[in-house]
């Protein structure tokens, strides 16, 4: 028996595949379990970075003191103002999902708006493709984009091996505990 269960039903992130379609932008209100506050000294130059070039909207706005920006569901941001910011970019990193076929556009509309802002796109060992962004505030935004399973592939294997079956690969979990 595994502890791990299957609650897709709660996410607004599509199963992964080529043919993934994202969902579309979320402007309900919810009591947010978790969200990301990101200091500006510059909240229309923020704003217009994180709209334009990594796919936001504005849900709200405090005029000259925060924006709420949102994605997708539970992708929400609050750009604040402040009268500073870090020079680095901070050692922590947001991460948010995306599909595959949103990584080329964010690549391109990030690099148009800052051409030095963008690392990757790459794969990665855990099945995604990854693209990290610094945004003006000097924050660190990972955009991650699971990639198809390979029916035959190490990934659904070691996922078998600890009792997770990906579903269409034909690999049934045992249960057991990795070694």
């Amino acid at each position: 028996m595994s502890d791990y269960y299957d609650a897709f039903e709660v996410s607004p992130v599509p199963a992964p595949g080529p043919d993934a379609v994202p969902p579309e932008p979320f402007r309900g209100i919810y009591g947010m379990p978790a969200f990301a506050t990101v200091p500006t000294t510059d909240l229309a130059a923020s704003v217009d970075f994180w709209t334009r070039g990594l796919g936001f909207f504005e849900l709200f706005t405090i005029p000259g003191t925060l924006v709420h920006l949102r994605r997708w569901a539970f992708q929400d941001v609050l750009l604040v103002t402040a009268e500073s910011v870090p020079e680095q970019p901070p050692a922590m990193s947001l991460g948010f999902a995306c599909v595959l076929s949103q990584v080329e556009p964010l690549v391109e509309a990030c690099r148009a708006l800052r051409p030095d802002s963008v690392d990757g796109p790459r794969d990665t060992p855990w099945n995604s493709r990854e693209v990290t962004v610094i945004t003006p505030e000097n924050a660190r935004i990972v955009l991650t984009a699971a990639k198809p399973f390979d029916p035959a592939g190490e990934e659904v294997r070691n996922l078998a091996a600890i009792g997770i079956t990906v579903p269409g690969t034909g690999e049934e979990g045992d249960g057991g505990t990795p070694a």
